[in-house]
């Protein structure tokens, strides 16, 4: 049941609440309520806190804890009216197996970053290495090689890059001379990076193709790039701090276990099949 409904009501439940959780020292053991003699526990109730989107935590208590009772409720009086297929159970398993599975790599990612781990990401990234170039360019864009062959004679003649581009380009920039403002490597596909990163500014570069059709490219300036504070950086550096890390500690755990594949002779194409699932 989706979280939208944990106020809902559901009448005709009929349940025996407990006394239970008025004790003193309430543990995760702890019946707050029965359901059909089905007990619901307060570690049922707080663990099904830590999934709530953050609009349902600025509750005040009282109605935080009775709205997750009564979700707790519903789920276990509808649950109780049906027996699980053998669907039901697979999913039941595999829910389980990537619930333990995502909390050893949430366990992974927060260990991977400190204070310290992420100094010495900035560093050997950016304090340490030598500085990249931002590049400010223009192209005109058309679809075809000969399209672009005459523009580029053109502009060999002295016609205005501007004016052509304004004129002739197809691509969104054109209406603004073609121009593309500032970018760095990996902001641009590969032909066209390649292509500036050869160039000087004031260069006018021959037809390059990429998949978005003929470019002339000019390189209007090209500078050193300016290195981000620890502070800016340290929301990026934390993201391939833990990506790096559950990728490793993934490649760790698989490489280690022992798997024996028994796939021989199962045809592939049975991966579609929901009928398997009734047997």
């Amino acid at each position: 049941m989706r979280t939208s409904t944990l106020f809902a009501a559901l009448a005709a439940i009929s349940i025996a609440a407990t006394a239970a959780i008025g004790a003193e020292d309430p543990t995760a053991d702890t019946v707050v309520a029965t359901v059909n003699g089905a007990n619901i526990t307060l570690g049922q109730m707080i663990a099904l806190r830590t999934t709530l989107p953050e609009q349902y935590l600025q509750l005040d208590d009282k109605a935080l804890f009775d709205g997750i009772l009564q979700q707790i409720i519903q789920q276990t009086a509808l649950a109780g009216t049906t027996t699980p297929t053998k669907k039901d159970e697979l999913m039941l398993e595999n829910t389980r197996i990537g619930y333990l599975a995502g909390t050893v790599l949430e366990t992974t990612a927060a260990e991977a970053v400190s204070d310290e781990a992420v100094k010495a990401a900035y560093d050997a990234k950016y304090a340490k290495a030598a500085p990249s170039k931002e590049y400010n360019a223009a192209h005109i864009l058309v679809p075809t090689e000969e399209e672009a062959k005459a523009i580029k004679a053109e502009l060999d003649k002295g016609a205005d890059f501007d004016t052509i581009a304004k004129e002739k380009s197809t691509g969104p920039s054109g209406p603004n001379a073609g121009d593309l403002g500032w970018f760095s490597a990996g902001m641009m596909v590969k032909p066209f990076e390649d292509a500036v990163m050869a160039m000087k500014p004031g260069e006018v570069s021959a037809p390059v193709q990429t998949e978005f059709g003929w470019h002339i490219i000019k390189l209007k300036e090209m500078r050193d790039a300016a290195v981000p504070t620890l502070e800016d950086a340290k929301e990026e550096l934390s993201g391939d701090l833990r990506q790096k890390a559950v990728e490793a500690r993934v490649k760790e755990i698989t490489d280690g276990a022992k798997v024996e594949k028994m796939t021989d002779g199962i045809d592939p194409a049975v991966i579609k099949s929901e009928t398997i699932l009734a047997n």
